[in-house]
C-alpha cells in the first residue's frame, strides 16, 4: 500500500512538471510560469498532507523526491554563486572610471542595509507589543523544550565582538571562503574579489598588454557564468513547485493553531516593514508599482526557497537587466544582503522575542530605552548572519544573548519556523534591491529609463 501512495505522489510530481515544461515550451512568460507553479504547489501540497498526513511512511517516502527537485534547484543556485560574485564584481570594478567611487558605493550599501535593520527592529518591537505577545503564554513540547535547552547551553558561543564580526569579513584563504565554509565566506569573496579588480586596474599604466589580458580574460568568464545562470534561471519554476509541494505537505498545522498569534504579529510586521520600503524607493523617485512587477518574481523565489542566498543570481538579474542598476551595485548589494542587515531574519525577529521576554524576566517592555537599546543591538548584530535556513535562530541567540536574555524562546519556535521563515526571507531579499536601488541613485549609476520600461518583466537571462 505504501509503494502505491509513493508512485501515485510521485506521478502527480511529473504530471505538474510536465505541464510546467509544455509552458515553457509554448513560450509562456517565465513570471506567469512562477505563479503557476506557485499554485500548483499548493495545490499537490495540501493534497499531499491532507491524504497521507497520517501516514507517515508514505510522506517520509514521497517528500525525498520533491527535495530532489526543490533542493537540487537552490543547490544549483548556490553551485553558481561564487562564480557569479567574483566574475560580476571584478568585471564591474574595471570598467569603473574613478575607483574611489568604490569605497562609497560600498559604504551606501552596508549603510542602508543597517540603518533598514533597525528600523525592522522597531516594527517587530511594535508588532509584539501591539498583539500583546509574552513568552509566558506561549505553550512547549518535548520538541521544542529540547532545542530550547540545547540553545541555553550553548549561548555562550553566538556572542562575537563587532570588530571581530567585521574581520571575518577579511579572507585569511579565499579558496577555503569559495567553498562556503564560514557564515561570512560569501562576503569574504567580495572582499577578495574587490581587491583583484582594484589591483587590474592598477596595472593599466604600467603594464597595459597584461591589463588588457586580464580583461578579455574577465569578459569571457562573464559571458559563460551569465550563460550558465540563465541555464540555471529556466529551472526556476520546477524549483518552486517543488519547494512549495514540499513545504506545505510537511507544516505541522498543530502547531500553527497554537502560535497563530505569533505568527499573525511577525507577518504584520513584515508587511510594514515591507511597505516602509516601498516608501523609501519612492523617496528616491522610484515607482514602488513598477519595483513589485519587476522584483515579484525574485521575491516569490525567495518566499518559497527560504533562502536569501540562493536567490543572489536572481536578485543580481532582476536589477541589472530590468531595473536598470549598474552591475558593480547589483553584486554588492545582493551579496552584501545576504549576510548584512537582513530586516526579517536580523532586524524583526530577534527584536519581537526580545520584547516577548522581557515580561519574564522583570523588564518593562513599553520602557522607551529598553526598545532603543533592542533596535540598535538589533542593527549592530546584523552583520554576519547567513541568508540560509536557521539565519534567523542564530541571530536572535546574538540578539537576546548581547542584552543578557534568555535564549530559550529561539527553540520553543521550532515548530512555526518554516512557515514565517518564507516571509523574512522575502523581506530581506526585498531590502537588499532597496539598498542596490538607493545605492544606485546615490552614485547616479541607475538608468531610469530601463526601470520605468513598464512592459519589462524578469525572465531568464538571454544568452551572451
Amino acid at each position: 500500500m505504501v509503494i502505491a501512495f509513493t508512485i501515485l505522489g510521485l506521478a502527480a510530481l511529473v504530471v505538474c512538471i510536465a505541464l510546467l515544461a509544455m509552458m515553457q515550451v509554448r513560450k509562456a512568460s517565465f513570471a506567469r510560469r512562477v505563479l503557476v507553479s506557485l499554485g500548483m504547489g499548493v495545490v499537490l501540497g495540501l493534497l499531499l498532507k491532507f491524504a497521507f498526513g497520517r501516514n507517515k511512511a508514505v510522506l517520509d517516502q514521497v517528500l525525498p523526491w520533491f527535495g530532489l527537485v526543490g533542493n537540487g534547484y537552490v543547490d544549483l543556485l548556490r553551485m553558481i554563486i561564487i562564480p557569479l560574485v567574483m566574475v560580476s564584481i571584478i568585471s564591474a570594478i574595471l570598467k569603473l572610471k574613478d575607483v574611489r567611487n568604490l569605497g562609497k558605493m560600498s559604504a551606501s550599501v552596508i549603510l542602508t542595509l543597517v540603518l533598514t535593520a533597525g528600523i525592522a527592529a522597531l516594527v517587530g518591537e511594535t508588532s509584539a507589543l501591539a498583539f500583546g505577545l509574552d513568552a509566558r503564554q506561549i505553550t512547549q513540547g518535548t520538541a521544542e523544550q529540547h532545542r530550547a535547552a540545547t540553545l541555553q547551553q550553548n549561548t555562550g558561543t553566538a556572542t562575537t565582538p563587532l570588530a571581530d564580526k567585521i574581520l571575518e569579513i577579511i579572507p585569511q584563504n579565499p579558496f577555503k571562503d569559495m567553498t562556503g565554509a564560514r557564515n561570512t565566506s560569501t562576503l569574504a569573496v567580495v572582499v577578495f574579489s574587490a581587491f583583484l579588480g582594484v589591483a587590474a586596474l592598477g596595472i593599466r599604466k604600467k603594464h597595459p598588454a597584461e591589463a588588457e589580458f586580464v580583461q578579455k580574460g574577465v569578459d569571457a568568464a562573464y559571458a559563460v557564468t551569465m550563460r550558465l545562470v540563465g541555464i540555471i534561471l529556466k529551472l526556476t519554476p520546477f524549483g518552486v513547485l517543488a519547494i512549495m509541494s514540499s513545504t506545505l505537505a510537511s507544516t505541522d498545522y498543530g502547531a500553527i493553531v497554537n502560535l497563530l498569534k505569533f505568527i499573525l504579529a511577525s507577518y504584520t510586521a513584515l508587511i510594514v516593514m515591507f511597505i516602509i520600503h516601498l516608501f523609501l524607493l519612492s523617496v528616491f523617485d522610484f515607482n514602488p508599482w513598477i519595483y513589485l512587477k519587476k522584483a515579484w518574481p525574485v521575491l516569490t523565489f525567495a518566499f518559497m526557497s527560504r533562502t536569501s542566498m540562493g536567490t543572489i543570481p536572481l536578485t543580481i538579474e532582476a536589477q541589472t537587466k530590468k531595473m536598470g542598476i549598474s552591475e558593480a551595485i547589483a553584486n554588492f548589494s545582493a551579496t552584501f544582503g545576504t549576510a548584512i542587515g537582513q530586516n526579517g531574519c536580523a532586524g524583526i525577529y530577534p527584536a519581537m522575542l526580545a520584547v516577548m521576554i522581557a515580561p519574564s524576566v522583570g523588564i518593562n517592555p513599553f520602557d522607551i530605552g529598553f526598545l532603543l537599546t533592542v533596535a540598535l543591538v538589533t542593527a549592530v548584530s546584523s552583520f554576519g548572519v547567513a541568508g540560509v535556513g536557521g539565519g534567523a535562530t542564530f541571530a536572535a541567540l546574538i540578539v537576546l544573548s548581547s542584552l543578557n536574555l534568555p535564549v530559550a524562546l529561539a527553540g520553543v519556535l521550532i515548530s512555526i519556523e518554516p512557515l514565517i521563515d518564507m516571509g523574512r526571507t522575502a523581506l530581506n531579499v526585498s531590502d537588499a534591491f532597496v539598498a542596490g536601488a538607493i545605492t544606485g541613485r546615490v552614485m547616479k549609476e541607475v538608468d531610469m529609463t530601463t526601470y520605468n520600461n513598464r512592459d519589462m518583466e524578469l525572465d531568464q537571462v538571454q544568452p551572451i
